[in-house]
């Protein structure tokens, strides 16, 4: 043994001994002990890829249907009148080949001209579109109308149109996703429906089926046929009929896996043959899709490989070891080559190179683990001086954009100095010219009238509670611990009316002229626990905005509760605030105009005690005739 691992030669022909009878006894071993199994797999695969593969064309097809229908139903709600659901049918139909068929059909008693029932419906018959007015009949209990609109939610369903009695319809299984449609004030107005042939579907899956006897099937959730070749079953029978539970049992588990939405492959014993079935829940629906493959098609190599692999097989043998002998030899030098070609590329400065450790004990092993060696010493010398350029190079980058923040930083700060000078000086100069009027009033013995004086003294308030809130803001914001702050004081319990009357009241103190509107969907009695101090600042400091940005007529609070919380809603007519402007709106020191009054802290304060009493703030952006905030808070 010892002189085997040490002698090259020995080594070589031991190595090429043994590969050869390694080689021959497993592949002989292999070849016909996995071949059935190999082959079924493959068969196997090759089912499920064409199932993939149908089922995708399948979705989309679905898909895209539910995409057409979807995307028309906001227009058809805006413009529900007969004339437009005629040309809105059409046009489905027109722009989407995957629809075969659309009905936009109406509530009971929409349209009193035409009586009780109105439905749209355009039919695809080859080229040609045809686009009807129904004639009357209960489509109110159809499937494809009555499950969209006792679900309230959008809906698959497969039928067979049997209404004989009309004139325009199409005939046979139809796969129908059904959207019922709502008006502003979210009552039901009727549904639209579009329609996909099942027959034209089954045709087009049937030309992907991988081989001659194998066919597609789909089941709905009870188990009906909606696509098999045997056109009587369609709708009418089920895949657990006749299935006898003692010797049909593969079949009723199969049936129960599909109708369950599960995915998977089964052999089943169908019509007396053994078959392979691989079924796929299709997503968005209550419906299972199956290719069924009889294994005495899939099977048929198996039967071909003892006549086209056993007379090769020596062949191939003899042509394996004259190879082994080759690869063997090469092998045996390779190591020196691979050090060779990897030196030269360290010699031309690539340092990346890797050469592995060997376990060979031999001169060739010892070899390559001495260069191993020295590559890697190499390497860890060279990654520490990569390593510290690197650091320098992030310290510098690091420093560079401090400094650029520091330079930003003092240049804000200068703007906010000069913007704060500027709103406190205004009403300070207010107050004291008024105070001079006053006091020369008082010398001069000249006496105001009353009207005269209650106007000083107004405006005097006024000025004095708007320099009050730029002070209340300015120690808000500077204030680091006040979410400690709030948790601490959320133990109000607080009317939600009675603080949007209370917000109301101050904004009328600092407006008079303005007008405000409550509308509440709660009564007196309903209460949250929160802050009522800071509540009761953020709802004023909405408030305050509206009526100094708005047209001052149509400002609205309104409360709004939902599952979980409640909502105060301030809504106004005005310009509104420009989508360029949004992404800034909430930001400290930020106005959208520099001439504007106010120090660019109402709004991110507002949304500061918002997140800090548990809840948010938010802009409507569906919101267009001006502006909407809504304040919401956690119950």
């Amino acid at each position: 043994m010892f002189s085997i691992r040490k002698s090259f030669s020995a080594k070589l022909s031991f190595g090429v001994l043994i590969l050869t009878m390694l080689i021959f006894c497993v592949s002989l071993t292999v070849l016909f002990s996995q071949s059935r199994r190999i082959i079924r797999q493959e068969a196997g695969e090759r089912a499920n890829a064409v199932l993939k593969s149908a089922m995708q064309q399948l979705r989309r097809n679905l898909l895209a249907i539910e995409t057409a229908t979807n995307y028309n139903a906001w227009l058809v709600e805006r413009s529900f009148h007969p004339d437009s659901l005629l040309t809105f049918s059409n046009r489905i139909v027109r722009l989407n080949p995957h629809i075969d068929g659309c009905s936009i059909s109406a509530e009971p008693n929409m349209f009193p001209r035409y009586g009780r029932y109105f439905s749209a419906y355009t039919i695809r018959e080859g080229e040609a579109l045809t686009t009807v007015i129904e004639q009357p009949y209960e489509y109110f209990t159809k499937v494809w109308y009555k499950s969209p609109r006792v679900m309230n939610a959008p809906s698959w369903e497969a039928y067979i149109d049997e209404v004989d009695s009309l004139d325009v319809v199409l005939k046979g299984a139809l796969a129908s996703y059904g959207r019922p449609l709502y008006r502003s004030d979210s009552i039901c107005i009727g549904v639209i429906s579009s329609d996909l042939s099942l027959l034209r579907l089954a045709r087009t899956m049937n030309e992907l089926k991988p081989y001659p006897k194998s066919y597609f099937m789909m089941v709905d959730e009870n188990g009906r046929y909606l696509i098999h070749p045997d056109s009587t079953r369609l709708f009418n029978q089920t895949i657990f009929r006749d299935a006898n539970p003692s010797s049909h049992a593969d079949i009723i588990a199969l049936g129960h896996e599909m109708t369950e939405g599960c995915e998977g492959h089964m052999v089943v014993n169908l019509e007396g043959e053994s078959t392979l079935v691989c079924y796929q829940p299709v997503p968005g629906t209550l419906w299972s899709l199956a290719i069924v493959c009889p294994e005495s098609v899939g099977l048929a190599g198996y039967h071909r490989l003892f006549y086209f692999i056993v007379i090769p097989l020596f062949i191939i043998g003899l042509v394996i070891i004259v190879v082994l002998c080759n690869r063997t030899v090469a092998h045996a030098i390779h190591p020196l080559n691979e050090l060779l070609s990897k030196t030269q590329e360290v010699i031309s400065g690539n340092m990346e190179v890797y050469i592995p450790h060997s376990h060979r004990p031999d001169i060739m092993g010892r070899l390559q683990n001495s260069f191993a060696t020295m590559l890697n010493s190499l390497k860890v010398h060279m990654g520490s001086v990569r390593y510290a350029n690197e650091q320098a190079r992030l310290l510098n980058e690091e420093l560079s954009r401090a400094t650029d923040m520091a330079v930003e930083a003092d240049h804000q700060k200068s703007v906010f100095i000069q913007n704060v000078s500027h709103q406190i000086r205004t009403p300070l100069n207010i107050i004291m010219g008024f105070s001079q009027v006053l006091s020369d009033t008082s010398d001069n013995a000249t006496v105001l009238s009353a009207e005269e004086q209650k106007s000083i003294i107004d405006t005097m308030n006024h000025n004095s509670r708007a320099l009050k809130r730029m002070v209340l803001m300015l120690i808000d914001s500077s204030d680091t611990g006040r979410s400690e702050e709030l948790n601490d004081l959320q133990t109000d319990m607080v009317s939600c009316n009675e603080v949007a009357r209370k917000a109301i009241y101050y904004t009328n103190l600092h407006y008079p002229d303005i007008r405000v509107e409550l509308q509440t969907f709660v009564g007196d009695l309903f209460t949250i626990q929160t802050s009522e101090l800071y509540l009761l600042r953020s709802l004023r400091e909405l408030l305050f905005n509206a009526a100094e940005y708005s047209d001052g007529q149509h400002i609205t609070i309104i409360v709004s509760p939902t599952d979980t919380t409640v909502r105060f809603i301030i809504q106004d007519t005005g310009k509104g605030i420009a989508k360029a402007d949004r992404d800034a709106m909430f930001e400290f020191f930020t106005k959208v105009d520099d001439l504007t009054e106010g120090l660019g802290l109402g709004l991110p304060l507002t949304k500061r005690h918002a997140v800090n009493l548990g809840g948010d703030l938010f802009l409507d952006d569906e919101y267009t005739e001006g502006c909407r905030f809504i304040f919401e808070l956690p119950l």
